[in-house]
């Protein structure tokens, strides 16, 4: 014969009463009825069920927790540098060390580079003249749970980031 199929509860509602099998680890909003994961791990990330029992009939709802880890700061760094005729050739690369699921765009951060540091993705390729105004190209790194952003000068052309 085929094993039984276990369900944990970590809440129980009866009437105007409840339990919390796992009250250091979570915590219950009657206002509003949601449960709130205290010291959320990736152990959390997986299937809850959330059901009302009226009479001989239950309502059962399936919930998929997905549990990321926050993006750490990122770092730029020059994977190409030419300097020809007074002009600067760079290839960037974003980078975050920690984070589930990252993803990375670039923009200007003043209104000087003409959206010369628009891009998305890790690599973004730059090519200005050494004479013109200073300007910064920020990279964000972000998730669904987090954003941290790091800023490139062009001055920075002729000198190890």
């Amino acid at each position: 014969t085929e094993e039984p199929q276990k369900k944990k509860f970590l809440l129980k509602i009866s009437g105007r009463n409840h339990t919390e099998f796992e009250a250091e680890r979570m915590r219950f909003h009657e206002q509003n009825f949601s449960l709130e994961i205290l010291n959320t791990s990736r152990d959390d990330g997986r299937l809850y069920e959330y059901s009302i029992s009226k009479g001989a009939e239950e309502e059962v709802w399936q919930i998929q927790l997905e549990v990321f880890e926050p993006v750490a700061d990122p770092s730029i760094r020059v994977v190409r540098r030419e300097l020809s005729n007074g002009s600067c050739s760079l290839a960037l690369r974003c980078t975050s060390e920690r984070g589930d699921e990252v993803s990375y765009g670039w923009e200007s951060r003043d209104n000087g580079s003409l959206g010369i540091c628009s891009g998305n993705g890790s690599f973004l390729n730059l090519s200005y003249s050494l004479r013109s105004t200073g300007f910064q190209c920020v990279c964000t790194a972000r998730n669904a749970v987090s954003s941290r952003d790091v800023a490139f000068h062009s001055s920075q052309c002729g000198s190890e980031q």
